[in-house]
């Protein structure tokens, strides 16, 4: 089981055919998630390919996770924590200075995978809207949106197969508002095509 520390992030690469397992150990945890092709770092998860092909923004077990070139790279195979976000952008500096005046700057989930991601030649501008992991975005009927804590309980989990081989930037988000005010880690891990699911 691999740990990312409260209020960071790590990259990483996964190959077509491994699964993903993103947890919540303790509960109440954001974790933003990036995907870029191996092959080609211009080729990105989209939140906007998605939403289109899988006609919802509610994404959970049986929803494939899409690129900005139409191509599928992650398929949700199971999830136990049931809701997830794919509207908001990274939380960053900008983010803190907006939305928590007086409160210490941090430089977010933007600052944290810019770093991680670097070594695999992604810059900052090439950063999309992440799949936000746990976080609880309700949209009402008017189309406002609120950031609540996570409704996760500790171990909940998401697994995610990959359809392609993929470099992934993973966080333990650093947003007051979407971790409900407190910062924990989260763990991940790699299961190799046809390892049974632990835990």
């Amino acid at each position: 089981m691999n740990v990312i520390a409260p209020r960071s992030g790590v990259a990483f690469e996964i190959k077509a055919g491994e699964v993903l397992r993103v947890i919540d150990p303790e509960g109440g945890q954001v974790s933003d998630m990036l995907a870029f092709m191996s092959a080609d770092r211009g080729e990105a998860l989209s939140n906007g390919r998605t939403f289109d092909y899988e006609e919802t923004i509610r994404l959970t077990q049986g929803n494939r996770l899409w690129s900005n070139r139409s191509n599928p790279m992650l398929e949700i195979v199971e999830d136990r924590a049931g809701a997830h976000d794919f509207l908001l952008t990274p939380c960053s500096e900008a983010t803190f200075r907006h939305f928590y005046p007086g409160k210490p700057v941090h430089r977010g989930c933007f600052g944290n995978l810019a770093e991680a991601l670097a070594p695999f030649g992604v810059g900052e501008d090439a950063i999309p809207v992440a799949f936000n992991i746990f976080m609880n975005v309700p949209v009402d009927g008017h189309g406002k949106i609120r950031v609540l804590a996570p409704t996760t309980r500790p171990g909940d989990f998401i697994r995610m197969r990959a359809l392609a081989d993929l470099v992934i930037g993973l966080t333990a988000c650093s947003a007051y508002d979407s971790c409900g005010g407190s910062f924990k880690p989260i763990h991940y891990a790699i299961e190799t095509a046809g390892e049974p699911p632990a835990g």
